[in-house]
């Protein structure tokens, strides 16, 4: 193959790695979507719990997940130079620190209660809130294992596995929910706190899946991952930490800052908070593609490093790069185009769809920022680069894009009245800076690439 069918095989290989991803992640956003649904059929205070809940929740499992997202580099590499021992190595670090951090973060959640408190929670709410909280909890030792396992398998491009363990998560969810938040079977009915047992069922499920798919496979190196034990497992669990924690800040503080604005908006009153959510709700539905072809980016970039193959590896960095764009666009182009119907979808409100549309134009305008700057992010996670990353996004997001937005929205330091629309123009900003840092950082560090001898063949 040559020139273009050389780039077109490129894009048709991240396609069709991006796919059961994307999936996968419709599947766990399927589940949250399934948890608001059934706790809103009981009542408005437990639904309130599990929102209250899972916005605690939320950004410790995130950071778990980006933690052990490490797995995928290491793997993808050790796969791409046929490493079996390598990919036996990355996978049973995984299921360690996935085992342990799990543990971790399940105390960790348990000390969370306390802030309801400190955050003015009704105490109708507080209640079941924290008895949600401590349901949820104790599926995190399973939820590390699941991700170590559902990165390992990603990374040797068995990306299939984790659309599986994700759709039998999602089936038994909806299963759990209806019998515990109902009380069916003969269980009491347990309201909103049932969704976060349900949750914890959901997550043992799709580690067990994950543990059978994994034993099924065909792939070196994972097949006797539980029957022995790695004797070298200790000797570098640093570099992999070092490599999966600013992976896991990264995503913690991205989280964490759409949390501010959300608070610095509530002193505009409730049509400007609902405008808000909807605009970030829909974005962040359609940032699912991004992501997953990111992604998809990570582990092709990952296995060419592996086979010590810069040309292929530049040249999967720039068509992931052509498909984010073209996404970017479409994205952009749709959310303009459709703006009043994509806020009808959400409510009937005309004053709140009127500012949801103003706001949805700027969201339209961060897509082609927002696309570059995750998929260069994945492409750096491939070439096992995380640290500098991650410094660079905090830096783009809190010491540009939010004090823009705080000058904007709160202080009126333009001829912009103060209001949410001027915390959307420091994400711009943020997200804008954030896609130049990281693709500065990118070109150079596929260039070191080249350097690299091919092997033969």
């Amino acid at each position: 193959m040559k020139g273009k069918n050389l780039y077109r095989h490129e894009a048709a290989l991240l396609l069709k790695l991006t796919g059961p991803i994307l999936l996968a992640q419709l599947s766990q956003t399927s589940m949250a979507f399934v948890d608001t649904v059934m706790a809103g059929k009981v009542g408005p205070v437990d639904l309130a719990a599990v929102a209250v809940g899972s916005s605690l929740f939320f950004p410790i499992y995130l950071f778990l997940v980006g933690l052990l997202t490490a797995v995928t580099p290491l793997a993808a590499q050790a796969h791409g130079r046929r490493d079996s021992t390598g990919i036996f190595r990355s996978l049973q670090q995984g299921v360690v620190v996935g085992l342990f951090c799990g543990i971790i973060t399940m105390f960790l959640i348990w000390q969370l209660p306390p802030l309801f408190q400190l955050l003015q929670v009704s105490p109708e709410i507080a209640s079941p809130a924290k008895r949600y909280l401590f349901a949820v909890s104790l599926g995190m030792p399973f939820a590390g294992i699941f991700l170590a396992l559902r990165s390992g398998g990603e990374g040797v491009s068995l990306t299939r596995l984790s659309m599986l363990a994700g759709f039998t998560g999602l089936a038994v969810n909806i299963v759990a929910n209806y019998v515990l938040i109902f009380g069916k079977l003969g269980l009491p009915a347990m309201g909103g706190v049932g969704c976060g047992w349900a949750t914890t069922i959901s997550m043992f499920a799709m580690m067990i899946t994950m543990v059978l798919l994994l034993q099924k496979s065909r792939v070196e190196g994972v097949v006797d991952l539980f029957r022995r034990l790695d004797r070298t497992l200790w000797q570098s669990i640093g570099q992999f930490l070092a490599l999966g924690l600013p992976i896991g800040l990264s995503l913690f503080v991205e989280c964490s800052i759409f949390a501010i604005i959300s608070l610095l908006i509530a002193r505009f009153g409730a049509e400007i908070v609902s405008a808000h959510q909807i605009a970030l709700n829909f974005t962040s539905l359609l940032f699912m593609v991004p992501l997953s072809l990111s992604m998809a980016i990570s582990i092709r970039v990952g296995f060419s490093i592996g086979r010590k193959q810069p040309v292929r590896m530049k040249r999967i960095v720039q068509s992931g790069l052509f498909l984010a764009l073209c996404f970017a666009c479409v994205s952009c182009i749709f959310i303009i185009t459709c703006a009043d119907t994509i806020a009808l979808l959400y409510t009937n409100e005309i004053a709140v769809r009127e500012v949801a549309v103003r706001l949805l134009f700027f969201a339209a305008l961060f897509q082609l920022s927002d696309a570059i700057q995750v998929n260069c992010s994945g492409a750096l996670r491939g070439c096992k680069d995380t640290k500098i990353p991650m410094l660079l996004m905090v830096f783009a997001y809190w010491g540009i894009g939010l004090p823009v937005g705080y000058g904007i929205g709160i202080m009126g330091l333009t001829s912009m009245e103060p209001g949410a629309e001027g915390f959307w123009i420091g994400l711009i900003v943020g997200l804008t800076f954030s896609a130049i840092f990281q693709a500065i950082r990118l070109y150079k560090t596929v260039n070191r690439f080249q350097t690299i001898q091919p092997l033969p063949g």
